[in-house]
């Protein structure tokens, strides 16, 4: 990115565009500033029903507090899967994560490049096999096989340049690559 084309107090597509800027030319300078952690806490509730709640992350290299109250997140199953229904399940989230950070992504990058967009739609299908989170075959893949995403972009951009953009993509990057996870149990 080229902090040549923002202005003072630029704004396009609705992000500060100086403030991107000083972000970057921020972390080129310190590097630990691009260290960030963030947090999930879940319960169960019952049978597939479970909250999560989502409040405080570290950035910057210090405990940000500026959240004030938690966001909360219900997932449950639909009633072909024996749920009741009250929230989104864990793989129609993935989509929504998916989906809202290729959207920011658009946004910011196509911003900060001096890309004017006037709006973005998306929708996302993803397939999944329950035999395998079922454990009736091995050979068969617990998540997603595949996920499809279709982004309609107002925009002078080309598809190719909108293409490059998604790559910085965050979740992109996540669903896209294997990612290490460790679980740790404790019984009490």
């Amino acid at each position: 990115m080229q902090s040549t084309l923002a202005t003072p107090d630029t704004v396009r597509n609705g992000v500060n565009v100086t403030a991107l800027y000083a972000t970057i030319d921020a972390v080129k300078a310190d590097p630990a500033l691009a260290d960030f952690r963030f947090r999930a806490e879940n319960r169960w509730l019952d049978g597939g029903h479970n909250r999560s709640t989502i409040q405080g992350f570290v950035a910057c290299g210090e405990e940000d507090n500026t959240r004030t109250a938690p966001f909360v997140l219900d997932a449950d199953e639909p009633p072909v899967l024996l749920g009741e229904d009250r929230g989104a399940n864990p793989v129609e989230y993935v989509l929504h994560a998916l989906a809202a950070c290729l959207t920011t992504t658009v946004a910011y990058h196509a911003a900060a490049r001096g890309i004017g967009i006037e709006s973005i739609r998306s929708s996302l299908e993803g397939d999944l096999d329950l035999r395998g989170f079922l454990g009736i075959s091995g050979e068969v893949r617990k998540g997603y096989s595949g996920i499809r995403v279709r982004m309609r972009v107002a925009t002078r951009a080309t598809p190719e340049q909108l293409q490059e953009l998604a790559t910085f993509s965050p979740v992109y990057d996540i669903v896209s690559n294997s990612v290490p996870v460790r679980l740790d149990f404790e019984v009490c």
